[in-house]
Parts: structure tokens; sequence; C-alpha cells
């Protein structure tokens, strides 16, 4: 009983056989497939000889032509011709023909045309490709030597029986050349095709290593990145970001959608709006640096910052984005942890100064309680207490966010004039040079306490960051309804990294750092709240070197 499935293999492997391309069979199985149709049509016409024409069997010639034939398949089966010279199978037609011609001289009174056969080796010769003018040459010769053997044989011929059969060789002819045409035309295909499939191999082995290479890349960064195409689905995400979408995931939901994700504010318990979750903005062809949100919920919860770039096709098309996650949450609890840190300490700092600020005041009341210079030290006490006062001030109003002001009508021009005045014996000892450029009066509605603190810190700025001298040159203007005033110097300059974070808290470049200039980094970003809340604004340029320019924008 056969196997299950048993023909049906074999059969596949027959067919995978025959399916497969010549030149990828062995030469000895490529030499037989070439001399196998020749076989075939022998064997067919020595059936056919047997049923209709016993007695043709008994003729010499006929037997030699089977025999030869036999022979030569059997020589293709048996040689070795990986280990003889290339070219010599090229024998085998050579031999055909003499085959044949026997066979035709022995058979013709049966079967006639077996000289038509001869067209197999013919084919064969002008197929292989090799000595292609001795293969036409040959295409004719061995024709031509069948059709004149017989005459050659009994001697006795005319010239026309030497032209008559000409037809015939010269047909091979034809046959042969049509075929070392298309042969040639095939062999250059097939280089052609070789080559190409040469530099596909190599450029999929090169696509390849730049796979691994970015899979290894993807993996070792220590950050969560995924790539969404146009229609927002995923397309790649390495294992921080497969982790970071399961802490999103809720608990009850599978497969949730991107507005069902865990996603937050920075209060940590506001849902983020579809809208404006970074993935969603992503898909939406959005770039963005550093969105703050929190994900997962309890105390898994983490702090993310996300960044997206969007990637165009050739044509200048979205074609999707790539999101980057950075896990924050330590540095979003440092900062908390330094921002409490500072309001604690400011109120504890507030009330023994307010303190000794009253005592201090009540002692000074007393016209006769003191000399002239017990009343001068107390004065310099008085005056370094309230500046700790307002430093711890500062502190707290930055760490609120809001700054109180009292607008009222004052003269702008007055208020840089006397903050210059005020500057004069630092700048004066620094040696910096004070231009003032500023109308006799140019009144606005403003806070004059609070825009006195601008003044005093953008001037007290230019003459820090002057260290080796230079000039310092205030400007004062109105233009249509606003009031303007600019403070430029030619000190130290900024880089522009410096230049994108001057406003923020507590930041110093990092050569003033490790200069001798004081300073804790909250005058920039205290100057740029109180103008903000008098509905203005506050820009700077910058260059290494050459020096800064600060420009105030208010509503007069």
């Amino acid at each position: 009983m056969k196997r299950p499935g048993f023909w049906d293999l074999d059969n596949g492997r027959r067919l995978l056989f025959f399916r497969r391309s010549f030149h990828e069979h062995t030469l000895r199985m490529r030499v037989v497939l070439s001399q196998l149709p020749l076989s075939i049509t022998v064997c067919i016409a020595a059936v056919l000889v047997l049923l209709f024409f016993p007695e043709t069997l008994a003729n010499p010639l006929f037997q030699i032509f089977l025999l030869s034939q036999a022979a030569l398949m059997g020589i293709c089966l048996a040689v070795p011709w990986h280990r003889l010279p290339f070219p010599s199978f090229l024998a085998i037609p050579v031999l055909d023909m003499v085959s044949i011609a026997f066979g035709r001289e022995g058979g013709q009174e049966s079967l006639t045309g077996l000289s038509v056969l001869v067209v197999l080796p013919v084919f064969w010769l002008c197929a292989s490709g090799l000595y292609p003018r001795t293969a036409i040459l040959l295409s004719f010769l061995g024709p031509l030597g069948i059709v004149w053997a017989p005459w050659f044989i009994k001697g006795s011929f005319t010239a026309q029986d030497l032209t008559r059969p000409f037809l015939f060789p010269i047909l091979m002819v034809g046959i042969g050349v049509s075929v070392s045409v298309m042969t040639l035309s095939m062999v250059r295909q097939q280089r052609a095709l070789e080559a190409k499939d040469a530099a596909l191999k190599a450029a999929f082995d090169t696509s390849k290593r730049q796979e691994r290479l970015l899979n290894t890349v993807m993996e070792a960064l220590p950050l969560g990145v995924v790539a969404v195409d146009g229609g927002g689905h995923d397309i790649l995400m390495n294992h921080r970001q497969r982790r970071t979408h399961r802490l999103a995931t809720p608990a009850d939901i599978a497969d949730p959608n991107e507005s069902q994700l865990l996603v937050f504010e920075e209060d940590r318990t506001t849902p983020v709006p579809a809208e404006r979750r970074p993935v969603r903005r992503a898909v939406l062809g959005e770039q963005f640096t550093d969105q703050l949100v929190w994900i997962g919920s309890g105390p898994e919860q983490r702090a993310f910052t996300a960044s997206a770039q969007p990637m165009f096709d050739d044509d200048n098309t979205f074609a999707g984005s790539v999101v980057v996650f950075s896990d924050v949450t330590e540095l979003v609890n440092a900062l908390a942890a330094k921002d409490d840190f500072v309001s604690n300490v400011s109120h504890e700092f507030r009330t023994p100064l307010t303190s000794i600020l009253g005592y201090l005041e009540l002692i000074l009341d007393e016209p006769d309680g003191l000399d002239s210079t017990a009343r001068t030290h107390l004065g310099v006490v008085q005056r370094n207490a309230e500046r700790l006062l307002a430093l711890v001030s500062d502190l707290l109003s930055v760490r609120s966010g809001h700054v109180i002001i009292r607008p009222q009508a004052v003269d702008v021009a007055e208020l840089v004039r006397a903050s210059v005045a005020s500057a004069g014996p630092r700048a004066a000892q620094a040696g910096i040079r004070f231009s003032v450029d500023a109308p006799d009066s140019l009144e606005a509605h403003v806070d004059a306490s609070r825009m006195s603190q601008v003044l005093d810190n953008l001037i007290s700025n230019a003459i820090k960051y002057s260290p080796d001298g230079g000039d310092v040159t205030v400007t004062v203007w109105q233009e249509d309804s606003e009031v303007l005033c600019r403070v430029a110097d030619t000190g130290m300059g900024m880089t522009e990294d410096e230049q994108d974070q001057a406003f923020a808290k507590f930041f110093r470049a990092r050569s003033v750092r490790n200069s001798t200039i004081p300073g804790i980094g909250l005058g920039l970003p205290i100057s740029k709240a109180i103008v903000e809340a008098h509905g203005g604004s506050i820009t700077l340029r910058s260059t290494p070197g050459e020096g800064t320019s600060f420009t105030v924008r208010m509503p007069a």
C-alpha cells in the first residue's frame, strides 16, 4: 500500500526538476538533456521500423545507426564531462551527424526523411554558443556530407546529383544562423540578468546589514522610539517604547486606541486631549520638541518628553513621522524638589528679615539714640537687609510664577536716568563708558518700582558682562502706542545656545560660571516676568565677543 502523498511528493520533485533553468543543472545533465531529444526520436523511429518495416532492422547500416545512438547516450551519461576540457562534449553532436548518415543510408527505403534528424545536432552545436563560426560551418558541411555520402560510396555521380540536394544543407545553415543569433542574444540577456542579480544581491546584503545596524542602534538607545506612517500605523518600535506603551495601556483594555491610552498633563491627573497627544500630533505632520506628558497611573506613573520629526517622500508628500520619548521622571522630581526647597527657604528667611528691618527702622527713627558712625553702619545693615529681602521676594515670585504690578503714570525717561546714575560708580570702577539717549520726558502707565528693577537688572548685567570695560548705551523712545528701551553693551556676548536659555531660571553661561562674576541666574527671568505682566515683551540679540543688546517693548 503506497504512503499517502508519496506520489504527490515525487511528482513535485519531478516538476521542480523540469522547472529548473537549463544552466542550473550539472554539466553532465546538460549534455544528457541536449542529446535526449535525438535519442527519443531515434527510439520512436526504431519502434516504427519494428512494426512496419522489420526487414530494415536487418540492414547493417541501420543497426550501426541504432547502436551508435545508444552508445552516444551511454557516453553522455557515463563520461565525467566536468573533468574534461569544457568544449569536449561538442564531439557528441558531430558524431550524431555521422550516425545519422548511417541511419539515412540504411533506412531510407522504409523511413524517408531520416536525414532531417540532423537538425537536432545542428541546433545543439549552434545553441552551445561555443565557436559560433565553426558551428555554422558544420551546420552546412554535416548535412551536405549526409546527402553526398551515398554518391561517393557508389563512386558514380554527376554535377546535377551533387547540386540537387543543396537546398537541405542551406536550410540547416539558416537554422544554425538563427539559433546562433538567438543564443548570442540570450547569453547577453543572461549576463545582464546575472549582473543585475549580483547587484540586487549586493544591495539586499547591504540593506540587511543596514537593517541589523538600525535595529542594534534602536535597541541600544536609552530612548523610546516609534515610527508611524501617514495613516498612523506603527512601522517601527524599539523595546523601550514597547515598555512605555505597556505602561500607557489601561488594565481593562487589551488593545486601546490612542485616545484611550493613559497620557496626562503636567498635573498628572488631567488626560491630554486626543488631538494634543504626541503620536496624534506626529501623525498630523507636526514637528515639535520636548512636550512633557505623564504616562501610566498610580505609583508606576512616569514623566516623558516627546519630540517628533516628520518624514517626506521624493514628492515632498508627508510619509510619516518619528517620535522619540525620553523618561525625565527623575529630572522633573528633582526640579520640583528644588522649587519646594527654594520656596521653603525663602519663606523661612522672609520672617526674620522683616523683623530685622522693623527694628532697624525703630532704632534709626530715634534722633538722639545713635551717633553718626553707628547710624552709618546701621544704614549699611538696613540696605543689605532690604537687598536680601528683595532677593527672597524675587525667589518667591519666580517660584509662584506671578508678578504683581501697580501701574500709574510715570516718566520712563526719568526712571532710565535714575538707574544709570545709580550704576555710575560701578561703571566707572569697571571702566565702562555710559551713553544715554532719552527724551526730556516720556510718560507711560507702568509700575515704577518694577520697571526700575528691570532697568537695574539690564544695566547691571551690561556692566558685569563687560569685564574688560567698553561702552554701554541706553536708549529710550516711543513708537506709535509703545514705549521701547534698549540696553546695549560691547562685552562678552552669548552663543546661540546661551541665548536660547538666557531667560531660564538659574541659568548661567559656562564661561560665566567659571569666572568670578557674581549672580544666581534670576535677573533676566524676573525682568521677563515683569515686562510680560505689563503686556510687553523683551528680546535680545548677541554676538560672542562683540556684545549683547536687550530691547524692552511695552504698551504706553
